[in-house]
């Protein structure tokens, strides 16, 4: 029988759907997530299908929408909130950091907080207003939060189902930029993908490329056109930014010599100088070069036309390639 080819956002949704249906504790609710399935239409139809008790549209509230989802979690239900863009997600920091993420501890383990909270993130489809943010570092920063990226629609399925299995809270971060980019056969077979790891994406021996969610697409390509000239470059999707799979990474990187970190994020804080930090300190000897980032800047995610200035794109992944390989 052949499988459908989906798009990223289209495997949220079947995730969703197929949760839904196994598990009678899984609710989904959020701003505009029932009647009108979501802005980008991520729960489209699942309201209809499962009706008004377990697809929840809720009120204009951030803090609310995290409170339940924690309330409820707290007392055995498996709830998956949105959060309509990452812009607004900032006022779910009080509940998280000081609720989901502690409960487990706080009760000595008599609780725990099997949440997630899902969220478009990210630049590139020219968003009004301030809704490009890619701050995935304030949440990797919270003892006791997993936080989840994925970069594909296969990824997407697998990483969602497992993220709502979880014991924990999980931030299910969703890259809109590439919702609807690529599409990819996604058997819809209920089978998770593993939390917590890696996924090494292409094999190669000169230089590691790592990166995670919509830059995977420009790292990608930059690993193609670089093996158009000769140079075999491993491409590395982070996938889950805390905990961090530094063995899979390092282990890479001990192999090449050299490793490039990719990601649309401000520089300063970023996740990629978590990683540059742990490369230093632990493969130091092995390095044939300095550890490079290519990323967005220290400053707010312009509008419109400027979008494009600030996301790193295939030149400047190749740019830091070459500067790595010029040294011996």
């Amino acid at each position: 029988m052949a499988v459908a080819e989906i798009t990223l956002v289209e495997a949220v949704n079947q995730a969703l759907a197929y949760e839904l249906e196994a598990d009678k504790d899984v609710v989904v609710f959020g701003e505009d997530v029932g009647v009108n399935g979501g802005v980008f239409r991520a729960t489209e139809g699942l309201q209809k299908r499962f009706g008004r008790q377990r697809v929840m549209d809720t009120p204009l509230a951030e803090g609310l929408i995290a409170g339940m989802a924690i309330g409820m979690a707290a007392q055995g239900m498996h709830p998956v909130a949105e959060i309509q863009f990452m812009g607004f997600i900032y006022p779910t920091i009080d509940q998280l950091l000081n609720h989901a993420a502690r409960l487990r501890n706080r009760t000595r383990g008599r609780l725990s907080c099997p949440m997630v909270l899902r969220a478009p993130y990210g630049g590139g489809i020219r968003a009004p207003e301030h809704h490009s943010e890619s701050t995935e570092a304030l949440f990797a920063h919270i003892p006791g939060l997993r936080v989840v990226i994925p970069s594909s629609p296969a990824r997407a399925y697998g990483l969602l189902l497992a993220a709502i299995r979880d014991p924990d809270p999980v931030v299910f971060l969703e890259p809109k930029r590439i919702y609807r980019l690529v599409r990819q056969e996604v058997p819809d077979d209920g089978q998770a993908l593993p939390l917590d790891v890696c996924y090494v994406l292409r094999q190669g021996s000169d230089v590691t490329l790592v990166s995670w969610g919509a830059m995977l697409h420009e790292t990608l390509q930059a690993a193609g056109q670089l093996a158009d000239e000769g140079i075999s470059a491993e491409v590395i999707d982070v996938a889950t930014l805390k905990p961090l799979d530094m063995a899979t990474i390092a282990e890479s990187v001990t192999r090449t010599g050299r490793c490039i970190i990719v990601h649309e994020a401000a520089r300063s804080g970023g996740i990629g100088a978590e990683i540059a930090a742990y490369l230093a300190e632990h493969c130091l000897l092995d390095l044939l070069a300095p550890v490079r980032r290519v990323t967005g800047y220290d400053t707010i995610m312009p509008l419109l036309r400027n979008e494009q200035r600030y996301l790193p794109d295939v030149a400047r992944i190749l740019a830091s390639v070459r500067r790595t390989l010029e040294f011996s």
